[in-house]
């Protein structure tokens, strides 16, 4: 269709008086979907239940303040202090059913007055929510991921300590271990730590429980469990094989002149792909009981030319290997076993999401049980994302030897500027609750079509 200058430019030089009016406008319209999945979840008694005895007296209770936190941070705020700015949000309020908002301090205090019963009460409503979803999908293979990620600040704070710290050296973190579900994408469970740990550090304990509480759900299904070199130990790999979990374990094999000697010596290797080989063998280190299958795979990489480079020459290619080893107890072929370890690498990517669009890097207070508290509202958070997009759209695909998420999800940031972050007005027209919102054809279509799942679920 032709367009004439006319009809596109308008004169907009002259700058709009600005007027402030107490009105029910909210910036977050797109919070009426995660409201009704919090009801479909039960997610405010449930609650609750996790702060017995903490409501008397009060005019906040502490699982309205907790909820609040977890809405802090699925609207993208990071700093306790930013909560003025919504304050006053006829939609947030609604959504904790307040008529006003607690105050920073009131936010702070019940950081502080926080005990260790309501960390452990919270962390088992987030694997309750967790295997609500699993039963749900009765899933023939469940795969567990275990790795650990640094929490770092700049302050002192109860329980850090000044660890490894591959990005911020010589600052105190702490140091969590997390239990992440490959099919949903969700974290199940974490144990916290100081910074000055090693990643093996209560790993077994804490491993077999949560494969003992999705065992006890699930018993029929077949789960798995995928770890890097850390945690490479005889005690977690006899303990693994003992309670028939399928496992992949990346090996540190530089640490054992034997690997190193058979590969070095090793003159035939099988084609595995692309530039990659494989050879395997049964095999233990001298203080193991028991041999496992070590599976040691070549890839060829291109080296770093280093020096000038004449970018007006053909510059040939280097080629050199890189190597790594994985022993496992599954009897699939190489390949499916190499592909189901490498497909762990999808947890570094929730880690990424919930630093980047979680605020799980932020430490709050000085105080333990604080920092656990909005660790834990974080992780809410996450999975409230991803539970959200699993109860209003099918799912992507099936299992695969990488054990891919079941949905492709789209990131919390994504959803905050395609849905939460819509401007919108609450009014009562003959009576009746309106929200009426400035939205786009795709956003309104978005917005339907989730409410409408959302009713078709409960």
């Amino acid at each position: 269709m032709y367009l004439r200058r006319s009809d596109v430019h308008c004169q907009a030089h002259a700058t709009p008086e600005l007027r402030f009016e107490t009105q029910s406008l909210t910036s977050f319209a797109g919070l009426v979907v995660f409201q009704k999945l919090v009801g479909l979840l039960n997610l405010k008694p449930r609650l609750a239940r996790c702060f017995p005895r903490t409501n008397a007296g009060k005019a906040f209770g502490m699982p309205t303040i907790f909820l609040h936190l977890i809405l802090h941070i699925l609207l993208g705020f990071r700093q306790l202090r930013d909560s003025q700015y919504y304050r006053h949000d006829p939609l947030v309020q609604r959504f904790l059913g307040l008529k006003r908002l607690p105050d920073v301090a009131t936010i702070s205090r019940m950081l502080k007055e926080a005990d260790t019963e309501n960390v452990e009460n919270l962390r088992g409503l987030l694997r309750e929510i967790c295997l609500d979803r699993l039963q749900g999908l009765a899933l023939a293979r469940v795969t567990l991921d275990f790795d650990g990620s640094v929490q770092s600040t700049g302050r002192f704070a109860e329980g850090t300590a000044v660890g490894f710290n591959k990005k911020k050296k010589g600052a105190r973190s702490y140091y969590p271990l997390f239990c992440t579900l490959a099919q949903t994408g969700q974290v199940f469970d974490f144990l916290h730590r100081p910074g000055n740990v090693h990643d093996s550090n209560g790993a077994e304990a804490f491993m077999l429980a949560c494969i003992q509480r999705v065992r006890e759900l699930l018993p029929g299904a077949v789960i798995e469990v995928r770890m890097d070199s850390a945690f490479f130990s005889d005690q977690i790999v006899s303990a693994l094989d003992e309670h028939n979990i399928e496992f992949t374990l990346s090996v540190p094999f530089e640490r054992f002149p034997k690997l190193k000697g058979m590969i070095e010596g090793r003159k035939r290797w099988r084609r595995l792909g692309h530039g990659v080989w494989y050879f395997e063998t049964a095999w233990k280190p001298d203080k193991w009981n028991e041999r496992f299958r070590f599976v040691f795979i070549r890839k060829r990489t291109k080296k770093q030319r280093k020096g000038p480079v004449q970018l007006d020459l053909f510059i040939p290619y280097e080629y050199g290997y890189e190597f790594k080893v994985v022993v496992t107890n599954k009897t699939l072929s190489a390949k499916h076993a190499v592909a189901f370890h490498d497909g762990r690498g999808s947890q570094e990517g929730i880690f990424a999401e919930l630093k980047s669009h979680c605020q799980m890097d932020y430490v709050p207070t000085r105080r333990l049980v604080g920092n656990q508290l909005y660790l834990l509202a974080a992780l809410f958070a996450h999975n409230l994302s991803r539970e959200l997009q699993m109860r209003t759209l099918p799912r992507s695909r099936h299992t695969t030897a990488k054990r891919a998420a079941l949905w492709v999800f789209e990131k919390l940031d994504t959803l905050r500027a395609k849905l939460l972050h819509r401007a919108g007005r609450l009014t009562r027209p003959g009576g009746k609750l309106t929200l009426t919102i400035s939205a786009t054809r795709q956003t309104q279509t978005q917005l339907l079509h989730s409410l409408a799942a959302l009713e078709g679920t409960t």
